[in-house]
């Protein structure tokens, strides 16, 4: 195995991730601080709500690259599966903990799903599909995700890619997680946002 060249590319992901896209867009097109407004997540569901749907669609499609391109580059550089996986990892970490930004990142959803995009397309777009007739149906961001994931891993289980499935598995659920993490500086945003009311 050549270390050097996982330890680079590991590295890169995570800078890759760390590029704070919401934060710097909503900067440039408004003047704020994505964070401390909206529901506090810096990632594409609150730039649709705070800066226009446009930029958050414009954010969702970067993010989801910042997840798919280090896999796709892993697997061109001939790093096995289990390698690429820990690279859409450390994309992820990226993008939840940012060191561009204070560690205060998003909560992976477009990344995590650009990540399982580049290692499993077939599967992936029928949780886009899914997710986003959920959208249409239910207005809800977080219970489409779930909805859709749902379908993968219920696909990923008849088809037998165990090691597939708890990977999924493992990345979907850290999103609640980051959100549960998330909570305090949500509500001491919801406090200041009331306060200012």
């Amino acid at each position: 195995m050549d270390y050097l060249k996982v330890t680079v590319l590991l590295i890169g992901a995570y800078i890759l991730g760390s590029i704070p896209t919401a934060l710097i867009i909503s900067r440039r097109i408004r003047s704020i601080d994505i964070r401390k407004v909206g529901d506090g997540n810096m990632g594409a569901r609150n730039a649709f709500h705070t800066i226009g749907s446009r930029y958050g669609i414009l954010i969702a499609i970067i993010d989801i690259l910042k997840g798919t391109f280090p896999v796709v580059v892993a697997a061109l550089a001939g790093l096995n599966t289990n390698l690429c996986m820990l690279t859409g990892i450390a994309a992820i970490a990226g993008h939840d903990f940012p060191i561009f930004a204070h560690f205060k990142g998003g909560q992976g959803l477009a990344t995590s799903s650009g990540v399982i995009l580049a290692l499993t397309w077939q599967i992936a777009l029928i949780g886009f599909i899914t997710y986003g007739l959920m959208y249409v149906i239910t207005k809800k961001s977080t219970t489409s995700a779930a909805i859709a994931g749902g379908v993968l891993a219920s696909i990923l289980l008849i088809t037998g890619q165990w090691l597939m499935l708890a990977y999924v598995a493992g990345i979907l659920i850290f999103i609640p997680v980051k959100q549960y993490l998330d909570l305090p500086r949500r509500k001491s945003i919801k406090l200041n946002q009331g306060e200012t009311k």
